[in-house]
């Protein structure tokens, strides 16, 4: 790993498979994750409270969604009782004494103007292989029906595409699976410029732990001590290190794949943001992205919209059957059907170009709220086209712009349930100039939502890694200046986590469009894990 000098200081699947068993799979990597992330979380928050004097409740920031104990406080009872609008991210500002952090250090590198790296220098732990290499090392036991060998080769990217078709570039396309996102984005930070060996100057420190590859290997057949055995060895390590006393870890970040309800990179928590979904194109150099960018700008698209996905009978409250369905009577839309055993859903090739035929992709649900075809979909200029906010208004906040209208349609779930609306009706009624605008802001997102590979770095352009890492950064400095000024945000409300991203600094939490949408049932408002 080439790690940057600090400068002179003067005085931060392949996409949906559509397959069972692959879905049984998710629902068993649900209910570990959801537990595993739950012993992650009460090691992190109870054992870095006793580092760090007087401050809010200690988490590492992650990128991934990590389910913790959802026990109702009494504040967050409020929500039953007081209407959203009253309730503001009022910031009190308690007489403090000025006390000598050790971050400050840190602080200050943004105030050398002759340092290009001033407050943006990460520290990586160091970790035992045991976390992260020897898990690659035994590659064949990550998944019982993937062999996710060839899918760890090229740095996490996975095999070269063949260009058989001429749907892909020359170079740059492999077939990365979805879940490889913690190989490819350690991968990437080996390549960030402005590493350091002191942890003094760190804007953030980055952990390398394969937590999704963890979860994977001890799905079947082993017991919950084994399973849990490397997440809580390494809350062990972590808290041992003089890095973690600096902030009680709240500086301190890692990446893995979500698992909430299996199969993406999502957030809806407090201390989690979502990162993109890992497509099939990893560029090498800038111009890879322009001639990309060029050649989705001039396609001719037969299609108005399309779909790829298998149908959910067994969920009542999926629209994907009646998605299929309208598909199937449209003489506008293109359907790749994936629930019949091997399918051209499987086929990288087959998908992009289906995306890039089309003027709207249709994203409902899948496993989770997001599917990892949203962003194949955009890479190919697609516009897409959602069913419910979570699935990308919410979480991808650091990448997306917050006016969806600028990149995407949004058509509430209901709306199709209730067949209130056409979705060939509804695309047909934008104007053609309307579609150029919004084809032309999804390509000129592209940089944002790929992965560079990891081996080469872009020069101008910034990818999905640096936008994330920067975003960290500027996380981790607002709470260090947030604590040095004594600011709590005591009246943050998880179960109201989603709406925070949207707000501007200051703004109120009030009532939003979205609300039915994530609302729950009394009932569901309980302890999940004793």
């Amino acid at each position: 790993m080439r790690r940057r000098p600090a400068a002179t200081l003067p005085a931060d699947g392949l996409m949906e498979k559509g397959q069972r068993k692959t879905q049984q799979l998710c629902l068993l990597v649900s209910l570990s994750a959801f537990f595993w992330s739950c012993l992650l979380y009460f090691h992190f928050a109870v054992l870095g409270r006793s580092s760090v004097d007087s401050s809010p409740e200690l988490n590492p920031i992650s990128l991934f969604h990590h389910r913790k104990a959802d026990v109702l406080t009494e504040k967050e009872r409020l929500v039953d009782h007081v209407s959203p609008s009253v309730i503001t991210r009022k910031r009190e500002k308690p007489h403090v004494e000025r006390q000598n952090y050790p971050f400050i250090r840190a602080l200050r590198t943004a105030e050398d103007k002759n340092d290009p790296c001033g407050g943006r220098y990460i520290y990586v732990h160091d970790l035992p292989p045991r976390f992260n290499e020897d898990m690659l090392k035994e590659c064949r036991s990550l998944s019982l029906w993937t062999n996710m060998c060839k899918f760890t080769t090229n740095a996490g990217l996975g095999p070269p595409l063949e260009n058989v078709e001429g749907v892909f570039s020359d170079t740059g396309w492999h077939g990365t699976n979805q879940f490889a996102v913690d190989v490819i984005f350690s991968n990437r930070m080996k390549q960030y410029e402005c590493l350091t060996n002191d942890s003094s100057l760190a804007a953030a420190v980055f952990v390398p732990f394969y937590a999704g590859f963890d979860i994977a290997r001890y799905l079947w057949g082993h017991n919950v001590s084994t399973r849990d055995a490397a997440s809580l060895d390494l809350v062990e390590w972590l808290v041992k290190r003089p890095e973690w006393g600096v902030m009680g870890g709240k500086d301190h970040f890692l990446v893995a794949e979500h698992v909430h309800a299996c199969g993406g990179i999502e957030s809806l928590e407090r201390n989690d943001d979502g990162i993109p979904y890992p497509t099939y194109f990893h560029p090498a150099k800038d111009a890879d992205v322009f001639i990309w960018q060029d050649r989705m700008r001039k396609l001719e698209r037969k299609h108005l919209f399309c779909f790829a996905g298998a149908p959910r009978p067994d969920n009542p409250k999926s629209i994907r059957g009646q998605i299929i369905n309208e598909c199937k009577n449209s003489k506008v839309c293109k359907l790749l059907e994936c629930d019949f055993g091997e399918s051209k859903c499987h086929s990288p090739s087959s998908i992009m170009q289906m995306f890039q035929s089309s003027l709207f992709c249709l994203q409902p649900q899948g496993d989770s709220y997001t599917r990892r075809s949203a962003f194949d979909s955009m890479l190919a200029g697609c516009i897409p086209v959602f069913f419910h906010p979570g699935s990308a208004y919410t979480q991808y906040t650091w990448h997306l712009p917050k006016n969806y209208s600028q990149y995407s349609v949004f058509i509430p779930e209901n709306d199709i349930h209730k067949k209130n609306i056409s979705i060939e009706q509804r695309l047909s009624e934008i104007s053609a100039e309307k579609v150029k605008e919004m084809r032309e802001m999804v390509i000129n997102l592209i940089p944002r939502i790929i992965y560079a590979d990891p081996r080469s770095k872009l020069e101008t352009l910034e990818d999905a890694f640096d936008v994330a890492v920067q975003a960290v950064i500027d996380k981790v400095t607002k709470l260090r200046r947030d604590m040095i000024e004594g600011r709590k945000d005591d009246n943050f409300i998880e179960e109201l986590s989603w709406k925070y991203a949207l707000l501007d600094e200051g703004q109120a939490v009030g009532p939003h469009e979205w609300d039915p949408f994530f609302s729950k049932p009394k009932k569901d408002r309980q302890v999940e894990f004793s």
